[in-house]
């Protein structure tokens, strides 16, 4: 049972793609009154439930998973459209004397939940494409090395050929005159008082974690997932320069659709892509603090439970 002196105490299972989260978040599920709420940017969407690895239906069935297909793939969503759907969700779990269940890999959503929004500007079109022109004349990496001039901490976690996060984090220092980095130091407070238990779960080996990427993704080409953005494709409000279809894999699915790249083109680039995510959502959690680390090769649900029961929470 949920002790009441922890009645604001709320679980973050966190770390890179394929590290199997879901898998022990479902399970945990089976063992102590929680409520999962998912923290992915893009299983929010519906339509794309293969190359999200998006809980089946016979899943959800048995573990019910909040703020999974709550947006239409032409619609954004941000983390502060995040924070405004998941405190709800853990106030409300944690009414009914439950534990709210955090599972997912958009650190930026983890950070801006527990540690609160920066104060952002506003995006400026005709800053934005005055960066797009310099990346077509120096390419992405040269626009991430002066990135990396002007904001290292940022640049670390954003990959150099990641066009749309370098471009915003040039736009905001371009701007502000301030780094990214320092604008999200000096964010204001957040509106709660919960008590986080962060919990990271990745395999101590990277080559596994390789591994269990390449096959995920094999597994997905299988399961549908070329036939899922064909869907996607056809619909004439979609186009790859959203949110939703900049998602790994799909925009490397639609390009081959597209008939710009082959099938083992498609492929290998689909692989790396992940692996470029994987990468920087381990770079976020390296930087996280009382973050309690499980081998996501050898975790059980007992360790889980052990650390909650260590916690007081049990």
């Amino acid at each position: 049972m949920l002790k009441s002196a922890k009645s604001k105490s709320v679980i973050c299972l966190m770390g890179p793609t394929a590290a199997g989260k879901t898998d022990i978040a479902v399970e945990l599920a089976q063992h102590i009154p929680c409520d999962i709420i998912s923290v992915d940017s893009a299983m929010v969407y519906r339509g794309m439930d293969i190359g999200t690895a998006k809980p089946t239906a016979e899943i959800l069935a048995i573990a019910p998973h909040q703020l999974i297909d709550i947006r239409d793939p032409s619609e954004p969503y941000s983390a502060a459209d995040f924070c405004q759907d998941a405190l709800p969700a853990i106030q409300l779990s944690l009414s009914k004397g439950r534990i709210p269940l955090l599972v997912g890999g958009t650190m930026l959503y983890f950070r801006a939940l527990q540690q609160g929004l920066a104060a952002l500007p506003s995006a400026d079109m005709v800053l934005r494409q005055q960066i797009a022109e310099q990346a077509l004349q120096m390419g992405w990496p040269a626009l991430h090395a002066k990135l990396n001039e002007l904001d290292p901490v940022s640049a670390e976690r954003i990959h150099q050929n990641d066009a749309q996060r370098i471009q915003r984090a040039l736009e905001v220092i371009t701007l502000t005159n301030k780094p990214l980095t320092h604008l999200y130091a000096s964010q204001g407070q957040v509106a709660h008082d919960y008590d986080f238990i962060n919990i990271g779960l990745a395999p101590v080996e990277r080559a596994r974690l390789h591994q269990r990427i390449a096959e995920r993704f094999s597994k997905m080409l299988k399961q549908g997932l070329i036939e899922e953005v064909e869907v996607l494709k056809r619909r004439a409000d979609l186009n790859p320069d959203l949110p939703a279809l900049r998602s790994v894999g799909y925009r490397q699915v639609w390009d081959y659709l597209s008939q710009l790249i082959n099938f083992e083109e498609m492929q290998e680039r689909g692989i790396i892509a992940t692996r470029q995510l994987a990468k920087r959502q381990l770079t976020w959690l390296r930087h996280w603090q009382d973050i309690i680390w499980q081998d996501a090769e050898t975790v059980e649900v007992r360790n889980i439970l052990a650390i909650l029961s260590n916690k007081a929470m049990l």
